[in-house]
C-alpha cells in the first residue's frame, strides 16, 4: 500500500459551467448516485408499511441486466431489442424510442446535465465508440466528438487502428463535466492494457489517461518485467467505480493482469492490477492505492463498487472506503490517506510448482472485519442434491486428490481448489451502503472452482478442439470467452446462441455478416460446423428445442424518434489471418508474444472451472456490516433455490448463482431480488424479511428507487424465463462442458398479457391508482 503522495488539484481544466446534480428524489445513476451507494434518501416506503407494496405499473418490453436511471420525470431503460427508451416514471408509458442501438453498454448509461439545466445528455458506448443522445428528444448529438462519436481505441496500446474489444459493459462515472471510464480489453495474452481515461462530456476531448500497466519511468513499472508494457494487458476496471464528489476523488477497483491464471511473462507484483486506486478525478493523478492480490493467478478481480461511508473509529468520525473482493474479504481504508482502519497482514501463501511461474510469497489478509464468503472447500462441501450419485462420488474423489491449501493455492498442472473461486465472492453490482450509519451490505456467491493448467500445445487433440480453435481465432476477441458467466466482449456473449438461434441463421451471419460484424468468408463449411457444435456444447441450456425460445409476439409500434445512433466506421478486413501462437489457447487466446521480448518457453491455460452445482449451500448470501465496530451485524441466504428443493434439499439456501444488486433506503430497508422469482425487502438492522413480491422469472442487475408526484417507487427488472435452473458451471470438470444434465426445476407459470414483466414498479397503494403501463 502506498501512502498519499499528493493532494487533489484545484486548477480548472475547462471554462464550461460545472454540471449540477439532480435532487435526492431521483435515481440519476445506474448505481443510484456518483458514490455508487445504491442508497436513496427516501422514507415514504418504510418498515411499517412496506408489506403493502403492490405493482403500480410495468413495462413489458424491457431487457434485464440494464440498470435504469430516473431523473427529471423521465426513466431511461433498454428494451425492444437494444433500443433506448424514455418512459414516464409514474405510468411506464413510452415517451420516445431510439431504436437499434446494437452493441450499447449493456449494464447502463450515464446522465449529465449542464449548470443551467438546458443541456441534458445520455452518454454511452456502442462497439467501442462513445456517443450521446439528447435526454429530452432522444436524438443523437452530432456535435460531440468527431461527427458524434469518440473512438475509445484511440490512444490505447494494441487497440488503436484495430477492431479489438475495449468497451466495458459498465458505463463509467460522471464527475462534473468529465466522464471517467474503464475498459474490458479481454483476459487473454497480449490484450490492450486497462488504462483509465476521462473525457469531456461536451466536446469528447480526452482529459487524462492513467496507465494501469505502467510505462518506463512511471510508478509501478518495476513490479513487472522490463518489456511487459509491450504485451501485458488487463489490470482494467470492467466493473464499478465510486466518486467522492466533494473531494473530487474517484475510487477505482481493477482486475487481474492477463493472462489471468499463468503469469510467467509477468513476474512481479503487477501494479496496478488487483488494486483499489484513489485518483484525482480532475487530473487522473494517483493519490494512493492498495493491492488486494499480488501477482494474481486466480482471476480475483476487484469488481464491485467501493462504498463510501462515515464511521466512528478510535473515538473520531472517519470518512472511510470499503471494498468487497472476489476473495470474500471486505477491505476498509481511510478514504483520504489510504491507511487501513484495521491491520491488513501480509501472510505467507503456498508456492507455485508450475514451470516458469513465480507466485508471490505473501498475500494480504484483513484482520477485521470478518470475511463474508466461504473461503475453504473440502469433500464435505460437495453438494449432495444437485449432482447424480455418480457425479457426487466422482466430485468428492476429485476434491480429495486436488491440491487444496487455502484461498491462495496456486493453479497447478493437476487439479487445484479455488474458493471462493473466480465467479464467487462479491462481483458486479453486489455492494451497497447506508453511508451515514456506516453500514455496508454485500451480496456474495459461494461457488468453488477447480483449476487445472494444461500446455496449449498438448490440448490440440481433444474432442471439440477444432471448434474451440476456430472460435478463439475468429470470435473471442469481440464476443469474449464462450464460458457461462465469463467476462463478455464488446459484442454479445454467444454462450446461449444455439438456444436463441437456429443453425441456418448462425451460418448466414458467419458467412454474410450482420450489423457491425464483418463476414468471415475464409471459414470452411467444416470450420463453421465445428464452431456451432462448440457453441452448443458449452451451453447448459442446449437441448432439442434450440432456436425456438420465444416469449410472445413482438411489441407493437412505438414513438420512435431515431434509429441506430451515429453510424460508426467499419475497420477494413485484414488481408490474411493474424499470426498465432499455436495449439489451443482456450481462455488465454492464441496471440503470440511480440518479437524481441523475453517470453516464457511454454504457455499453460485452464478453463474457469466453475462448479456451481457441486457447491453445497448456502449459495447466495446477504451480509450486513457495521463498520463502526468492524463486525457482521447479520448474514442471511437470499431466498430459496427451487431446483435444490425439488430434489429433496433444504429451503432458505439462496439462489444458485443469484448475483443481484440492491437498493438501500433512508427508512432502513434493503431491497434485493433472489433467484427464486421473488423480490424482497430486508430490515437493515436485523436481516428480517419484511416484504416479498413475485417476479415472472429471474432478475438481474440493480433495482432502482425514486419519488415523483409524491409517490415512491421501487423498480426491478425481470422477464419470463425458468427460475432456479442452477446449471451455471455444471459439474465443473474444468474444461467447459454442458453443465448439469439433470432435469431442471419447474419453470414459471404461464405468462399472460397482464402478467407484470420487463421493468416492474412497486409502490404503496394510492387513493387514485396510477394508470397501468404499456400492456398492449
Amino acid at each position: 500500500m502506498k501512502t498519499l503522495i499528493g493532494v487533489v488539484a484545484v486548477a480548472a481544466l475547462f471554462d464550461l459551467a460545472l454540471a449540477t446534480g439532480p435532487d435526492a428524489t431521483w435515481w440519476p445513476d445506474f448505481g443510484g448516485n456518483a458514490a455508487n451507494s445504491h442508497f436513496v434518501d427516501l422514507d415514504q416506503i418504510n418498515k411499517s408499511n412496506v408489506g403493502q407494496l403492490e405493482v403500480a405499473w410495468f413495462y413489458p418490453y424491457g431487457q434485464t441486466g440494464f440498470n435504469p436511471i430516473v431523473v427529471d420525470n423521465m426513466m431511461y431503460v433498454l428494451g425492444r431489442n437494444n433500443s433506448l427508451i424514455a418512459l414516464d416514471p409514474t405510468t411506464g408509458k413510452e415517451i420516445w424510442i431510439h431504436e437499434r442501438l446494437n452493441g450499447i453498454t449493456s449494464r447502463g448509461i450515464n446522465y449529465w446535465r449542464s449548470g443551467d439545466g438546458k443541456d441534458r445528455r445520455l452518454i454511452f458506448a456502442i462497439n467501442g465508440y462513445m456517443q450521446e443522445i439528447d435526454a429530452k428528444s432522444g436524438e443523437s448529438i452530432r456535435t460531440f466528438g468527431e461527427g458524434g462519436i469518440v473512438d475509445l481505441r484511440q490512444g490505447l496500446a494494441r487497440a488503436e487502428g484495430t477492431d479489438r474489444r475495449v468497451q466495458s459493459r459498465s458505463p463509467g462515472k460522471i464527475w462534473k463535466n468529465l466522464l471517467i471510464m474503464g475498459s474490458a480489453p479481454g483476459e487473454a495474452w497480449i490484450t490492450p492494457p486497462g488504462d483509465l481515461r476521462a473525457y469531456d462530456v461536451v466536446t469528447g476531448r480526452l482529459a487524462w489517461q492513467f496507465h494501469t500497466v505502467p510505462l518506463p519511468g512511471e510508478i509501478g513499472y518495476d513490479t513487472w518485467p522490463k518489456d511487459a508494457y509491450k504485451y501485458a494487458g488487463g489490470a482494467n476496471n470492467w466493473g464499478e467505480m465510486s466518486v467522492d464528489e466533494e473531494r473530487g476523488i474517484v475510487y477505482v477497483p481493477t482486475g487481474s493482469a492477463t493472462y489471468d491464471f499463468y503469469g510467467a511473462d509477468r513476474i512481479g507484483a503487477n501494479l496496478f492490477a488487483n488494486c483499489v486506486l484513489a485518483l484525482d478525478a480532475r487530473t487522473g493523478k494517483r493519490l494512493w492505492h492498495y493491492q488486494t492480490v499480488h501477482h494474481d493467478l486466480w482471476d480475483l478481480d476487484n469488481v464491485s463498487a467501493p462504498q463510501l461511508v462515515t464511521v466512528r473509529h478510535d473515538g473520531a468520525r472517519v470518512d472511510a472506503v470499503a471494498h468487497a473482493g472476489k476473495t470474500g474479504f471486505l477491505y476498509v481504508w481511510n478514504r483520504v490517506t489510504g491507511a487501513p482502519l484495521w491491520p491488513i497482514e501480509e501472510r505467507p501463501v503456498p508456492k507455485s510448482d508450475v514451470p516458469g511461474e513465480q507466485s508471490w510469497p505473501t498475500q494480504p489478509f484483513p484482520t477485521r472485519p470478518p470475511a463474508f464468503a466461504k473461503q475453504t472447500f473440502t469433500v464435505d462441501d460437495v453438494n449432495p442434491w444437485l449432482l447424480t450419485p455418480d457425479e457426487y462420488e466422482q466430485t468428492r474423489e476429485r476434491v480429495a486428490k486436488a491440491r487444496n491449501e487455502g484461498i491462495f493455492t496456486p493453479p497447478a498442472l493437476g487439479d487445484t481448489i479455488s474458493m471462493p473461486g473466480n465467479q464467487g465472492g462479491s462481483n458486479w453490482g453486489t455492494t451497497a451502503s447506508d453511508p451515514g450509519k456506516g453500514l455496508v451490505f454485500v451480496v456474495n456467491v459461494n461457488e468453488v472452482a477447480i483449476l487445472r493448467l494444461e500446455d496449449v500445445k498438448t490440448r490440440a487433440g481433444r474432442p471439440g478442439a477444432l471448434g474451440q480453435q476456430v472460435y478463439q481465432l475468429n470470435c473471442q476477441t469481440c464476443h469474449g470467452s464462450n464460458q457461462p458467466n465469463a467476462p463478455e466482449g464488446v459484442a454479445p456473449s454467444l454462450a446461449d446462441i444455439t438456444v436463441r438461434m437456429g443453425e441456418d441463421a448462425i451460418r448466414a451471419i458467419v458467412t454474410g455478416g450482420v450489423g457491425t460484424m464483418r463476414p468471415l468468408p475464409h471459414l470452411s463449411d467444416a470450420d463453421i460446423t465445428a464452431v456451432i457444435n462448440y457453441l452448443g456444447s458449452t451451453n447448459p441450456d442446449n437441448g432439442p428445442n434450440r432456436g425456438n425460445l420465444s416469449f410472445g409476439p413482438p411489441p407493437p409500434p412505438g414513438p420512435v424518434v431515431a434509429s441506430g445512433g451515429v453510424p460508426i466506421p467499419k475497420m477494413p478486413m485484414s488481408p490474411a489471418p493474424p499470426p498465432t501462437y499455436g495449439g489451443i489457447g482456450g481462455t488465454g487466446g492464441n496471440t503470440p508474444w511480440p518479437e524481441g521480448v523475453a517470453a516464457p518457453s511454454n504457455r499453460y491455460v485452464t478453463e474457469y472451472g466453475m462448479m456451481a452445482s457441486a457447491t453445497r449451500p448456502p449459495y447466495t448470501t446477504l451480509t450486513a456490516y457495521d463498520l463502526n465496530t468492524g463486525t457482521i451485524k447479520w448474514q442471511v441466504p437470499i431466498g430459496d433455490d427451487l431446483q435444490t428443493m425439488a430434489r429433496g434439499g433444504p429451503s432458505n439456501t439462496g439462489g444458485l448463482g443469484a448475483r443481484n444488486g440492491m437498493v438501500v433506503t433512508r427508512s432502513g430497508l434493503v431491497f434485493v431480488a433472489g433467484g427464486d422469482g421473488k423480490a424482497r425487502a430486508y430490515d437493515e438492522e436485523t436481516g428480517q424479511v419484511l416484504w416479498s413480491g413475485t417476479l415472472p422469472g429471474s432478475s438481474s442487475g440493480i433495482p432502482a428507487s425514486y419519488e415523483t408526484h409524491g409517490r415512491q417507487y421501487v423498480v426491478f427488472s425481470s422477464v419470463p424465463r425458468p427460475i432456479g435452473r442452477g446449471g451455471r458451471g455444471g459439474r465443473g470438470d474444468g474444461r467447459g462442458g454442458r453443465g448439469d444434465q439433470r432435469p431442471a426445476a419447474p419453470a414459471v407459470a404461464e405468462i399472460t398479457p397482464n402478467t407484470p414483466r420487463g421493468y416492474i414498479a412497486f409502490s404503496l397503494p394510492a387513493h387514485e391508482k396510477t394508470t397501468p403501463g404499456v400492456k398492449n
